[in-house]
């Protein structure tokens, strides 16, 4: 069974409609130990929330990784990692940030306990939460 991820984005940076216009990307630039351990554990068909942050601060779309992790070839050290992803599609809505604050069983999420993690796994009751709240 794939596993579910939300990796976070600076929109300005790169955003989940340039993944939409670029159809696949490889996703890289993670450099923090606990999101690489993390990146570390992705493989393909794992189902990945895009989250923008900045002022943003929301879900804003849906992607698969085509790729199990692997090492970054731009960089010299092998602890850096990479995977590949294309989109598979946005949120009906943006689901901010205070909204998933504002949800009792989402209060040990990383999103709300590691709010600088920018790779994070999503446990299977998170994601029903988080797909309940989509559909209001």
């Amino acid at each position: 069974m794939p596993r579910r991820w939300l990796f976070k984005t600076e929109p300005d940076d790169y955003s989940y409609g340039d993944l939409e216009q670029e159809k696949k990307t490889v996703w890289d630039g993670v450099s923090n130990n606990l999101a690489l351990k993390n990146l570390r554990e992705v493989r393909l068909g794992d189902e990945v929330l895009i989250y923008h942050s900045g002022d943003e601060k929301a879900i804003v779309g849906l992607a698969e990784a085509i790729s199990d992790a692997y090492p970054d070839p731009k960089e010299p050290d092998e602890k850096i990692v990479v995977v590949n992803l294309k989109p598979k599609r946005r949120m009906s809505r943006p689901l901010t940030l205070p909204e998933i604050k504002a949800i009792e069983e989402l209060r040990d999420f990383d999103l709300v306990r590691l709010p600088r993690l920018s790779v994070m796994p999503v446990s299977a009751a998170q994601w029903e939460c988080l797909q309940d709240l989509l559909k209001h």
